[in-house]
């Protein structure tokens, strides 16, 4: 399905409705189809046929600017087809799904959907890249209640860009107009990727090891994990009681709330993907920082033998993080829920420290040192310690063991 196609599944209501108008025509002994001169179609049932196929056609030229070459059509036929890279002994393939969760409230309220598609896309490529896989490719589904050609179009540009950073075609999706599921205005987004890795340079449990360095990819914002907290901390009048269009306290560019919680996902190829073709393979392991926070993802990369010692002092605190806090969240909660300020980890070998360090810099991002792996004393202790960052108030913190 690799064109959006727009005839989604109808109403579930509508076989009963019909059939409910059929039974009162016939006790008015109306003629079978009668419905005084007004036919039944699919647009008088909520679902704008016309509407979907304009939104195909105003999105076909964005979505073929992300072809890759081993892409063997073009969006429009029942399913997408892509050969493998070249190259690869033994090629295996990576597969991540997700969407973008209440984020999308803020994004309805807004009325602004160009920066949704980009957090769509980075929340599976962002989980292929731990692996060591190159994004090959994605595709996405847009479920609504009312379909827009204006607003499929702000979307799919989002979608776009997202793959474009991520050099992964989007290869196709689907679009369906559900009036009945999805109130006016709502919608939700859901998207699947494909990578592949040589088997040799899988990254993860298996090639991590005691002494090894973490380093941290800065994180863009929130990303698109905790915001029913976020909203109720921020926007809820029985706390913080802002307003999309107002300043977020203390952000020094006077950026607004609305902005804040709408910065895009950073999505991590543009660093993670000159490290996977260095051929000194320094990087043995990653894990991106999504719901559970720098408490529960960490250690998903490691081997049970292993644990983190983690140390956020030289971490900032973003804006939009200290202004939650500042609601009494404790700052357990902040560190299982959010990122901290922290994206991505890496696990590298301490040997080409300087090596990793001078290859993200070129791509313009500095690591910021986060701790060392070391053994883990027992099952019984935990994975991951946390400690440092001014607003973790000089605490120190565990995952559960």
């Amino acid at each position: 399905m690799p064109a959006h196609d727009p005839n989604g599944p109808s109403d579930p209501a509508a076989p009963a409705q019909a059939a409910s108008q059929a039974e009162r025509t016939t006790t008015a002994s109306r003629p079978a189809g009668d419905r005084g001169g007004q036919h039944l179609t699919y647009a008088s049932a909520g679902v704008d046929i016309d509407a979907g196929n304009e939104a195909v056609r105003r999105i076909k030229a964005l979505v073929g600017s992300t072809r890759r070459p081993e892409q063997l059509d073009d969006i429009g036929g029942f399913a997408g087809l892509m050969s493998l890279p070249t190259g690869m002994t033994d090629p295996v393939l990576v597969s991540c799904t997700d969407g973008v969760g209440t984020k999308l409230l803020v994004a309805i309220a807004m009325d602004r959907h160009d920066t949704v598609g980009i957090d769509l896309v980075a929340m599976s490529v962002n989980d292929l890249l731990v692996t060591g896989a190159q994004p090959l490719f994605l595709l996405d589904y847009i479920a609504c209640g009312v379909l827009s050609p204006d607003f499929v179009e702000q979307v799919i540009r989002g979608v776009v860009e997202g793959c474009r950073q991520s050099s992964c075609a989007l290869l196709g999706g689907e679009t369906a107009e559900l009036p009945g599921l999805y109130a006016r205005g709502h919608y939700d987004l859901a998207a699947f990727a494909v990578g592949v890795v040589d088997r040799a340079r899988l990254l993860g449990p298996g090639r991590v090891k005691a002494g090894d360095l973490a380093l941290g990819l800065r994180a863009s914002g929130l990303h698109s994990n905790g915001y029913s907290l976020a909203r109720k901390a921020l926007l809820d009048p029985a706390h913080a009681g802002l307003g999309l269009h107002d300043p977020l306290p203390g952000d020094p560019t006077g950026g607004s709330v609305g902005e804040a919680l709408l910065t895009p996902t950073r999505i991590y190829e543009y660093a993670v993907g000159p490290l996977r073709r260095l051929v000194e393979a320094p990087l043995h392991g990653a894990a991106h920082i999504t719901g559970g926070g720098l408490l529960e993802n960490p250690q998903r990369a490691l081997a049970e033998s292993l644990a983190l010692e983690l140390d956020l002092s030289q971490v900032p605190c973003p804006p939009v993080l200290a202004a939650i806090a500042a609601q009494g969240v404790a700052p357990r909660e902040l560190l299982r829920t959010f990122n901290g300020g922290v994206g991505m980890i890496l696990y590298v070998d301490p040997e080409h420290e300087a090596l990793v360090q001078a290859t993200l810099r070129r791509v313009g991002e500095e690591a910021i040192p986060l701790g060392r792996v070391v053994p883990r004393a027992s099952a019984g202790e935990p994975q991951v310690r946390v400690r440092g960052g001014v607003w973790l108030g000089g605490g120190s913190f565990t995952s559960d063991p």
